[in-house]
């Protein structure tokens, strides 16, 4: 069925607009139903025309909408992007509702009135899931909103603008939430206007979200000012920009020596001021617009010249002629306001505006605090930020920030999505060695492929200017007993090993201060392998690491301690022998697996299978075929260069039992890809409990002879911490490596998540379900614009225009890995608006990765436009933009997407469980987690004590958490909405017939009470009565949840104790083979869930302390509160004792 009210990307939607085998454009009429949206503009005076003109504005009735069968989407061409699960899939057949190019942008609330006056056609949702399609809008006295065709008598339909109580955005009414069409109604487009003495509701859907704003806005003015809307308007509209303009514009024509400023600028001077305010913009589109406006400008001047005498036409003519080249103020600002207004930081304007035009302090703080998520913002702060990005004078000195002041705010750096706390390590630096991911390098010196490329010592600096911290030299016996490196077994040149290790000793910690892991092949003779010893130890120093490990340790050292200190990954002999100075060992040889595909027929080129590098489905890459059995070569170690590997060294893995029995915490197994891929599938379980203790080396298979990358996110969630990757091969494989370790200062290390730490913890890798223990998030992300968007670079066509669209990513766990797709913005490179909102489940938030890609859908040769890869931790909720990178990692200059990000739990409200019902009415009973029986009888009964308590903390959360989003639900907020911005909301409704407030808070109390102040109507008492509740839920959990806590922690701790001698139980109770091992599962199944559900009860706590505050808050600053004695903003009694 296709998506109502705009195209809502799916798993796999169709690429619309994609080209045929022909080069004609093989796309369906609905997908390209008139030219699209730019910058979210609605004309002001084409409105209705492009509503009538065009053939199908009309979406496909419920009936008919998605019927015959799904087209399948040719597969997509690039060579940058190889995930090729996307190709061949079957996608949703999607509409666009995109409008033609209109020549105004709406950027005024009088933009907005005129075109409620022309009217267009909505969508009007009934409560029985019933869909009219009517035409409104606003009489001419801006009085009624009337609609038609009807079968009411023509005074009955329509609805006075004076009984309009709320204006509300989203699917937030009863009957949105009831409707059997809601999965199918775009929320951006969905709006709703409550009116009358009854609460009564008109719910309308738009054909696109940039309607649905210009309609939200221009009522909400018109329920402020009424109908002298328009006249307020005129006469302050735009005051500050024009003002800021005209000073611009005088200033740049005393700059160019023009006395008479009438006379004009420049036009490069013109084309300049515009590009200061936006650099992203060409100076050839803005010199061709100017030059456009003057050839208009001029055809009128020939009309009226016609009607003149002889003489008068030859001097107007040259007058003409001689300003042509000259830009006028009116059209210097014409031109400003296409190339620099955003319309949709226009409508987000006017929404913390209180429908001014600008945002004063007050406005600011409530938009930083509800929607950017910062705390305690005082005016002082606010009116800080306005004088640093308000552009003009009278603006600055008013504390008034203006349109183009708040687009400066929101395109700087404070609002980029990334959390610049994470740009310094932030993680704690103090846990074993074991603990942590390291970003590591696979034959370093190769710049190239694996077999004839060249080899430089760049490949070593520029690894460790990215923060990497295990680096790969492979030595082998040069000309002059000087040992060299290179792969042995290929074509490529070699390096001198002195040269290699005076680069790794000059940029070991340019980058990073922790521990550099040098992973050392040895292939050398014993008298060359003295000379790499010599090399060792003169060029590193005292940086080299070379105490013995202590007997007894159960751990490696921290990063911490080992702080500028270089590590030794390599062979070590054994205890002494007889032969003293050396001893035999075997020999590791990862490039002889290489040498074998090459000499079997591949003559250095890439083998077949690696051609698929990176075409595995996200969640499980392919490893190319497994590598040819290789026998391990015995040779003579030198005991000089054993003695330099302390915490590294290598052995040879064999099964987890063995490991499990015999390998000590020094030393380290080397998987190659193949192999730990086949592992992480029969023994993700395993794995993890290896890596808990020890570390392991992933490095790529032999078979990806061009230097391709596997997926690292395969290894980490099996807790594999050192994943080699090829660093000269960009990719999405290396944008997730290197975004992950972005995360804690590029320090080249990142903690692991908690559940793979924890001495005793079940996880699996596999898991497709929600993880034991772990609180499931919902994230949010919506997709507004984009702004500066470049032609792929290997695109074949000419000329600029691209037809943009965005995937959103999920890389994580197997239960986390997604995407979805937004429609094709055709023709608009410059600020394509996309408008799409989706939703993710994160089931383990601590590994989960967010990408957004940008394509273009009409490619030739190359379609990807640019990308951005953000671990989930470092996301900062609110409205964000987003830079885009190049394919190679770098900036694209200007290249922008707009966002919105917001994190909620599972249960904070959200989409009904089944069709037709709201969420109230549609919750299942509620989930409680089991614990699992052992089968050994002692600790069984230990597990049973912890029902009760589990039980009642699953009560406690869930109640206060379902009592929030009711709440939520009665103000009229989506799920996504924070406590502040739903007080916020509820304010804008709660006034009585002499405006007076009819609800207030009370703040002396911890928990704000919302008191009535007269008689309310019946929703006002439904929101008292489930407020009420909600703050009993959370009193509940403030009361209760310590006492649940400790009883918990207890029943862990006695649990515990069984532990060391759980596999002696097991025996005595018969139980042998695999039953032991599924007992020592089900007891660390048990334990996870034990310390789980406590942390929850923690968390629960936070949220309750944290809901409160806002509550206190947005009391405040909306002026909802009783006149109290000691009622402050920042430093409160209720804030004290909650922080306290």
């Amino acid at each position: 069925m296709a998506e109502f009210g705009g195209n809502k990307g799916g798993v796999g939607p169709p690429v619309a607009g994609r080209k045929a085998a022909s080069g004609v454009a093989g796309v369906s009429p609905e997908a390209r139903r008139g030219e699209p949206v730019s910058n979210g503009n609605c004309g002001v005076s084409d409105t209705v025309k492009r509503v009538q003109n065009e053939s199908g504005c009309e979406s496909p009735t419920w009936e008919s909408a998605g019927s015959g069968p799904p087209s399948r989407a040719i597969p997509r061409r690039s060579s940058l992007i190889k995930d090729g699960s996307r190709a061949g899939r079957v996608r949703k057949k999607t509409v666009s509702f995109s409008s033609s190019l209109s020549e105004k942008k709406i950027s005024s609330a009088a933009d907005c009135i005129h075109s409620m006056v022309e009217g267009i056609e909505l969508k009007k949702i009934r409560t029985n899931s019933r869909v009219y399609q009517r035409y409104y809008l606003l009489d001419a006295g801006l009085q009624a909103l009337c609609w038609e065709p009807s079968k009411k008598e023509s005074d009955k339909a329509r609805i006075s603008l004076a009984s309009i109580r709320e204006v509300r955005t989203g699917r937030n009414t009863e009957t949105f939430r009831t409707s059997g069409v809601y999965e199918q109604i775009s929320g951006d487009c969905a709006f709703s206007i409550v009116y009358g003495e009854m609460y009564e509701s008109l719910d309308l859907v738009a054909n696109s979200a940039e309607v649905a704003n210009i309609w939200v806005t221009g009522l909400r003015y018109l329920m402020q000012y009424g109908k002298h809307a328009l006249d307020m308007l005129s006469s302050s509209q735009d005051s500050l920009r024009l003002g800021w303009l005209e000073q611009m514009f005088l200033s740049a024509a005393d700059s160019d020596g023009q006395d008479d400023a009438e006379e004009g600028i420049r036009l490069q001077l013109a084309v300049k001021l515009i590009q200061s305010v936006n650099p992203g913009v060409g100076a050839r589109k803005v010199e061709h617009r100017f030059k456009e406006l003057q050839r208009v400008r001029e055809k009128m001047c020939g009309l009226t010249l016609d009607n003149e005498p002889g003489v008068k036409d030859h001097v107007e003519s040259k007058r003409l002629v001689g300003r042509n080249e000259r830009v006028t103020r009116q059209q210097f600002i014409e031109v400003f306001h296409d190339f620099c207004t955003r319309p949709e930081i226009y409508f987000l304007l006017v929404q913390f505006s209180s429908n001014k035009e600008f945002l004063d302090t007050q406005d600011l703080m409530r938009f930083l605090e509800a929607e950017q998520g910062m705390t305690q913002v005082s005016e002082e702060a606010s009116l800080k930020l306005i004088r640093s990005q308000e552009p003009s004078e009278e603006g600055q000195q008013e504390g008034y920030l203006s349109l183009d002041g708040f687009t400066s705010y929101l395109t700087s750096a404070e609002c980029h999505l990334f959390d610049t706390e994470h740009h310094a390590v932030c993680q704690d630096m103090s846990q074993p060695l074991s603990h942590y991911y390291i970003s590591s390098s696979h034959n370093t010196y190769l710049i190239e492929d694996q077999v004839r490329g060249p080899s430089d010592i760049s490949g070593y600096i520029r690894a460790l200017k990215m923060g990497c911290r295990c680096v790969e030299v492979d030595v082998w016996d040069g000309p002059d007993e000087e040992p060299v490196v290179c792969t042995g077994h290929s074509l490529s040149p070699p390096l001198a090993l002195r040269c290699v290790l005076e680069a790794i000793g000059r940029f070991a910690f340019v980058a990073s201060p922790y521990p550099l892991i040098i992973c050392l092949e040895n292939h050398c003779s014993l008298r060359q392998q003295k000379v790499t010893c010599q090399h060792l130890v003169r060029i590193l120093g005292e940086k080299l690491y070379s105490d013995p490990p202590r007997e007894g340790e159960s751990y490696l050292p921290s990063p911490h301690a080992l702080r500028h200190r270089i590590l030794l990954k390599g062979q070590m002999l054994g205890p002494p022998g007889p032969g003293g100075d050396e001893g035999e060992v075997s020999e590791e040889d990862e490039g002889a697996e290489v040498g074998q595909r090459v000499k079997a027929g591949n003559s250095g080129v890439a083998a077949p299978e690696a051609n698929e590098k990176d075409a595995a489905p996200k969640g499980a890459s392919v490893a190319p075929s497994d590598p040819p059995h290789v026998l391990p070569k015995r040779f003579q170690l030198l005991k000089e260069l054993s003695d330099l590997v302390a915490l590294c060294s290598s052995v040879r893995f064999v099964d987890f039992p063995t490991s499990s029995k015999s390998q000590n915490p020094w030393e380290l197994c080397s998987f190659h890809e193949s192999l730990a891929v086949r592992l992480a599938g029969e023994s993700p379980g395993d794995f993890v409990n290896h890596n808990k203790h020890f570390l392991s080396r992933v490095y790529p298979s032999p078979g990806r002879i061009d230097s391709s990358n596997m997926n690292p996110q395969d290894l980490w969630k099996c807790g594999c911490q050192i994943v080699s990757m090829n660093f000269q091969t960009a990719g999405l494989m290396m944008d997730l490596n290197t975004a992950w370790f972005r995360q804690n200062g590029n320090c080249g290390y990142v903690l692991r998540p908690a559940i793979m730490r924890q001495e005793v913890s079940y996880f699996s890798a596999d898991t497709r379900d929600t993880v034991p223990g772990v609180s499931p998030q919902l994230l949010h992300v919506k997709v507004i614009s984009g702004q500066n968007l470049p032609k792929p670079r290997g695109s074949g066509t000419k000329g600029d225009v691209v037809d943009p669209y965005v995937y959103v990513e999920i890389h994580g766990i197997p239960a986390d890995c997604t995407e979805r797709r937004t429609r094709t913005v055709t023709h608009n490179g410059d600020n394509p608006v996309f408008d799409e909102s989706f939703e993710f489940q994160i089931n383990l938030p601590e590994l989960v990765m967010v990408r957004f890609v940008v394509l273009d859908d009409d490619f030739i040769g190359d379609e990807f436009i640019g990308q951005y890869t953000i671990p989930l931790e470092c996301l900062q909720p609110g409205y964000r933009h987003v830079p885009l990178q190049s394919l190679t990692g770098e900036e694209l200059p200007h290249a922008k997407l707009f966002v919105h990000v917001a994190l909620t739990n599972r249960r904070g409200g959200g989409k009904p469980h089944k069709r037709g019902l709201s969420v109230r009415k549609a919750r299942k009973g509620r989930d409680y987690t089991a614990l699992r029986d052992s089968g050994v009888r002692a600790v069984d009964e230990v597990f049973k004590m912890a029902a009760p308590p589990l039980r009642e903390a699953t009560d406690l959360r869930g109640n206060m958490q379902n009592a929030v989003a009711v709440f939520k639900e009665l103000c009229g907020v989506s799920a996504v909405a924070n406590l502040m911005q739903c007080v916020l909301a509820l304010g804008s409704r709660v006034s009585g017939p002499d405006e007076a407030p009819l609800l207030l808070f009370n703040l002396l109390d911890l928990y704000p009470a919302l008191e009535p102040q007269g008689a309310l109507p019946d929703v006002l008492r439904r929101v008292v009565s489930n407020y009420e509740m909600m703050v009993q839920a959370s009193r509940a959990v403030m009361e209760l949840s310590d006492g649940i806590h400790d009883r918990i922690l207890q029943i862990q701790s006695r649990a515990m104790e069984f532990h060391e001698k759980l596999p002696s139980l097991a025996a005595k109770e018969g139980l042998r083979g695999r039953k032991v091992s599924r007992a020592l599962e089900s007891f660390s199944w048990n334990i996870t869930i034990l310390k789980g559900q406590a942390d929850l009860l923690k968390h629960a706590k936070a949220e309750v302390q944290e809901n409160m505050k806002q509550v206190h808050d947005a009391a405040l600053t909306g002026n909802l509160t009783k006149a109290s004695v000691g009622v402050k903003r920042v430093r409160s009694q209720t804030r004290r004792i909650l922080e306290d």
